[in-house]
């Protein structure tokens, strides 16, 4: 895009290019080269301007914003969860993001999120999983089949080369969509009867639930020694997935703690309770797995730098393509403080 067009035109990044940006990649590509940027925003952490997501809460379901900035780059996501929208046909979860250049305030980039966040969800998961699964781990099971699970599966394997599958939903509908959406992708999948079905031999265990509600998906007699768990469902006050005394044996990582504390499994915890934030084992500061015996469990919320991430890995993608639409979002009168002579000349220009 020449560099006039800039000032007044934002790329736009709808549902359908979203779709398209991911099948030309090719989605497993796609998922490895987003957790690269992940990973990478992680590393520097520390440059990053933090605040737990602004959240507007319902009996029914929650609307937040997520902003940050790298003092370069601003970005901020809006995005919902609510789990009674599949009783109409709707997403439980649907978002959108800009992203900005801080020296000027112009927006870069305005793109659909709710397959955006799906792909950096999984693949922040997957890094994550890098530094904490257990070596040479092959098996995941997935609770919860729904809308995010062939995303985490994908995920999982690009990254850590998993190929094994053990599905369970309470709905066998969505492990029978989710097992034949995989389908010919290079997994062996396995529906089961029950959670505890699942999670036998399982390495992984990631779960994915949408209720909002204190739910107690996994018992502590299900988990072993060795095992990691990717907590990816529970995301708001009042909702968790895990029985408490499987917190207890864990070794527990997370992304923000101000906001895990209320969002997150460990809002069953007391406030003292050890947990080390993920970036400082990304960034080498501390160690991630430490024993094959350790339990250890990813108290995933979703971040802002995580989608921060996404919107600037997707900006950079679109660079010197055409795959977006150019969006007249922005006033750019001749002058630039002579606003209300935009109005008039455009009043003019209609009325002749």
């Amino acid at each position: 895009m020449p560099a006039s067009d800039q000032l007044n035109i934002v790329p736009f990044v709808s549902v359908e290019t979203m779709m398209d940006l991911v099948l030309t990649t090719g989605t497993e590509t796609f998922l490895r080269e987003l957790a690269a940027y992940v990973e990478e925003d992680f590393g520097r952490w520390e440059r990053f301007d933090k605040v737990a997501r602004v959240a507007s809460h319902s009996e029914d379901g929650v609307i937040e914003l997520m902003p940050t900035s790298d003092g370069t780059l601003y970005s901020f996501k809006y995005v919902n969860g609510h789990p009674k929208n599949t009783r109409s046909g709707r997403q439980t979860v649907t978002a959108f993001g800009v992203l900005s250049d801080v020296d000027s305030g112009y927006p870069l980039l305005l793109s659909e999120m709710t397959i955006l966040t799906a792909l950096r969800t999984a693949a922040t998961s997957a890094v994550v999983a890098k530094y904490l699964a257990p070596k040479g781990a092959r098996t995941m099971a997935i609770i919860g089949n729904g809308a995010q699970s062939e995303f985490q599966a994908l995920a999982f394997k690009a990254l850590l080369g998993i190929d094994r599958l053990r599905l369970y939903d309470l709905d066998p509908q969505a492990t029978e969509r989710c097992r034949r959406n995989l389908q010919g992708l290079g997994l062996t999948i396995e529906a089961c009867g029950s959670t505890q079905e699942a999670v036998e031999g399982a390495d992984i265990i990631t779960t994915v639930t949408a209720d909002k509600q204190n739910a107690t998906i996994l018992t502590d007699n299900m988990i072993g020694s060795g095992v990691h768990i990717n907590a990816v469902g529970g995301d708001c006050p009042g909702k968790t997935e895990l029985h408490r005394d499987i917190l207890l044996r864990s070794s527990i990582f997370v992304e923000y703690p101000p906001q895990t504390w209320v969002e997150g499994e460990i809002q069953q915890l007391p406030k003292d309770f050890p947990v080390t934030e993920i970036w400082r084992v990304i960034s080498g500061q501390v160690p991630g797995r430490q024993s094959p015996s350790q339990i250890t469990l990813f108290d995933s919320v979703g971040f802002a730098t995580e989608d921060f991430s996404a919107l600037r890995f997707v900006h950079d993608k679109l660079r010197g393509s055409d795959r977006f639409q150019k969006l007249d979002l922005l006033a750019d009168p001749d002058e630039p403080r002579d606003l209300f002579g935009m109005l008039l000349r455009r009043k003019a220009l209609t009325s002749a």
